[in-house]
């Protein structure tokens, strides 16, 4: 009997888990394409560094899942899987301090969130004010039941952080104990 690829990932929990660390990350780089592209929203800049462990993720979980169902040897599995993990946990660390910004609880960086200084590059002041266009980081672009895009970049950054370490376990567990036993 042919098995199919959604059945050999069933039967491979590594596989699972980085099939849905690479679907999760996807969803939420298209989720913050569709805020910049669709609805307007430019990024600031802590957004977009927000952005960079899921283009780490993305390539990252695909070639784990791809690794996983090929059978790969069990330290590279363990080895991925911590990476996605320190991805994960970084861009925790980077959106619970945007979020912080955003709520004013601390201060954020001077390029986007510090106010307009060095005037004295030439030029009319007026000329200079309406050439600078800056996205500010301590604004909250968009907020849904009182979290903005950085509140939940945490949340899917946990969620992330906590399948990574699902698939952490699932590559050092010998491959005979997740399966069932026939008979």
């Amino acid at each position: 009997m042919k098995t199919s690829w959604t059945d050999r990932i069933a039967a491979e929990p590594a596989a699972a888990a980085a099939g849905a660390a690479f679907v999760l990350s996807l969803a939420t780089l298209a989720g913050a394409w569709f805020f910049e592209y669709v609805l307007k929203l430019a990024p600031c800049p802590l957004c977009l560094e927000q952005r960079i462990p899921y283009h780490v993720i993305v390539p990252l979980s695909l070639l784990l899942a791809i690794a996983a169902l090929a059978r790969a040897p069990r330290k590279l599995l363990i080895v991925g899987f911590a990476a996605i993990a320190i991805a994960a946990c970084c861009n925790i660390v980077l959106g619970v301090y945007h979020a912080g910004v955003e709520w004013h609880w601390w201060a954020g960086p001077a390029d986007c969130s510090g106010a307009l200084t060095d005037l004295r590059t030439g030029g009319s002041l007026l000329d200079q004010l309406h050439g600078v266009h800056v996205v500010r980081c301590d604004e909250a672009a968009w907020r849904f039941l009182g979290l903005s895009l950085a509140g939940y970049n945490v949340l899917i950054s946990l969620v992330l952080a906590v399948i990574a370490g699902s698939g952490f376990l699932a590559a050092r567990v010998a491959p005979g104990l997740l399966r069932p036993a026939a008979g």
